[in-house]
């Protein structure tokens, strides 16, 4: 079974097998955790979502999916990618923010990852409500098959660690 912790802080700064991105589509960096992991990590995780995009994913990575490239200077193996759903007036697909975390796990397990840290995919700059955001998470990483050890939810502030903190409880 999958233990799964809440950390208040910079995701940049976990040690864990794998780091999970909130990248955009293009995955050659941006802002928000996307920047900061690309910042943080150094040259070399771009130097391999660049190879990625000039091979496989040369339109980019499609909402929902996850592929991984090494982790540069952040201390972690991997950077696992996902690009989360943008949130609209109208509502969104929360079949594509759930298949973040899943394939997010399932690239986690290829790797043969055993502790994954998460941000909160799509509630930044992608807007998705918080509390909706978290119950998609916790109840995904929770029904998800996987033998990733340890699941770590790392929130930048107090408003999403406490949306995180009610699902758990």
């Amino acid at each position: 079974m999958t233990t799964i912790r809440l950390v208040r802080g910079d995701i940049t700064r976990e040690s864990v097998d794998a780091i999970v991105n909130a990248a955009n589509s293009s995955l050659l960096g941006g802002g928000g955790v996307d920047g900061a992991i690309h910042r943080r990590g150094g040259p070399a995780i771009l130097d391999e979502c660049r190879k990625l995009r000039a091979s496989r994913y040369g339109k980019g990575l499609s909402t929902g999916q996850a592929v991984a490239t090494t982790a540069g200077e952040l201390d972690a193996r991997w950077v696992i990618h996902t690009v989360g759903p943008v949130y609209q007036v109208s509502g969104s697909d929360p079949s594509l923010l759930a298949s973040c975390y899943r394939e997010s796990l399932r690239v986690a397990d290829e790797l043969g990852a055993r502790t994954v840290a998460f941000p909160a995919i799509s509630t930044g700059v992608y807007r998705w409500p918080m509390d909706d955001a978290a119950r998609i998470a916790v109840e995904t990483v929770r029904s998800t098959p996987t033998a990733v050890e340890e699941v770590r939810f790392v929130l930048f502030d107090d408003r999403a660690y406490e949306a995180f903190d009610r699902q758990l409880h």
